[in-house]
């Protein structure tokens, strides 16, 4: 009930406004006759002047008088032809602002109806979030979403490369413990485009490594799920993703996809959070970064914050190579004082300006320990527990370089 008051209530006054907005601009049009009665009034005064100062003579002032007199009587009565025009007129344009403010009003009801849910109850944020969650575990499965699929021409493979196969998945159906067969099975059926058939031997790949199963490997089956749906996390992707993070929480095409998931399940503030801290976290060559470049800002708007591109990263990491390395031994302590102070000063400007990887952070504050730079290091360690106070696994590794460089007890 409150809904349809203040929707009500924000329509009229809407329409209101178109109204009045009509009305007065009817009001405020003046005649061109109203301006010649004012100049021919003035005209009047200014004879009755020229009169009293001797500038003219009675005879003139009075046929001046005479004329302007006949001019005023023209005009005034332009002025009530025109207040006449102008009443007729008015029942019109009134009858206007009222048709105005009907359309208004239908055409909000209407569009409602079409693109709103009428009956449909308050949703506070909290309720929102519970509805979204819910619907995301209602989504379809795998199997569900690849039967909707239309299936996508897979292109002939070399006779040689077929051949080969067939003798693998052969050997594999008779030996399905073999771990290598089952990683070869499923790298291959994958580069076929054998999408279902590359993860099922990759979930057998998992169960055969058990507790000895890697974050890479938890991964490259979500990868191989998510390319079977083409493009689409499902729930059986999700657990994959959810147990390589449990074994790498910083896995960044773990994150990525996760993040993805959040994307399409209405979740874009949650996809924002993931996505902001990959970008800042991956390689430059690193391929979800581009993705991710394209979808952020969008995702930031969606979110509800105003968010500043970070400049692209280097290819490469930032630092001395072999012949910086060899050119230093040659240097004398003093300079090699300033050459090592110089390239902790370069990465400190890029992960000031880029970001980087808690390793990078921790290498970063210890090296400003060892050159006796407290102060640096304790303001670098600062900050990077606000950056990566969301990923405990990640302070872990910058506390260490803070250890290192004797900030911690």
């Amino acid at each position: 009930m409150i809904f349809w008051i203040v929707a009500a209530a924000l329509t009229g006054i809407t329409a209101a406004m178109l109204a009045l907005a009509l009305l007065r601009r009817r009001e405020d049009e003046e005649h061109p006759a109203a301006y010649d009665l004012r100049v021919y009034r003035d005209q009047l005064k200014e004879v009755d002047r020229d009169l009293a100062r001797g500038v003219i003579g009675a005879e003139d002032a009075e046929r001046m008088r005479t004329e302007i007199s006949r001019r005023i009587l023209t005009a005034d009565a332009q002025m009530q032809n025109h207040e006449n025009d102008t009443e007729k007129a008015g029942g019109g344009t009134k009858a206007m602002a009222a048709v105005l403010m009907l359309i208004v009003a239908a055409s909000s009801f209407g569009l409602y109806m079409w693109l709103g849910t009428p009956g449909h109850r308050d949703m506070p944020l909290q309720v929102r979030l519970e509805t979204l969650a819910e619907d995301m575990k209602a989504r379809p499965s795998q199997a569900e979403m690849e039967a909707e699929q239309t299936p996508v021409p897979l292109p002939a493979p070399d006779p040689e490369f077929a051949e080969l196969m067939t003798k693998l998945r052969a050997a594999v159906a008779e030996k399905p413990d073999d771990l290598r067969g089952q990683m070869l099975l499923a790298r291959n059926e994958s580069t076929l485009g054998n999408h279902k058939a590359a993860y099922e031997a990759q979930a057998q790949v998992i169960a055969l490594k058990g507790d000895n199963a890697t974050a890479g490997d938890y991964v490259l089956h979500a990868n191989l799920l998510i390319a079977g749906a083409q493009n689409y996390v499902s729930p059986e992707a999700e657990a994959s993703l959810r147990a390589a993070l449990r074994i790498d929480p910083l896995n960044n095409l773990g994150r990525y996809y996760l993040g993805l998931m959040m994307w399409q399940n209405g979740r874009p503030d949650a996809a924002f959070r993931l996505w902001d801290q990959v970008l800042r976290q991956s390689p430059a060559d690193a391929p979800w970064v581009p993705a991710i470049r394209n979808t952020i800002s969008e995702l930031a708007w969606y979110a509800g914050v105003d968010y500043k591109m970070p400049p692209a990263p280097h290819a490469g990491p930032v630092g001395p190579s072999d012949e910086d390395l060899a050119a230093a031994e040659e240097l004398s302590a003093e300079d090699r004082q300033a050459m090592i102070q110089g390239m902790v000063a370069q990465l400190s400007d890029r992960l000031a300006t880029e970001g980087g990887t808690p390793q990078e952070w921790a290498q970063l504050i210890s090296s400003y320990g060892v050159l006796g730079e407290t102060e640096r290091a304790q303001a670098i360690w600062n900050e990077a527990q606000q950056i990566f106070v969301s990923v405990p696994e990640a302070l872990e590794i910058v506390r260490a370089g803070a250890a290192r460089a004797g900030l911690l007890q």
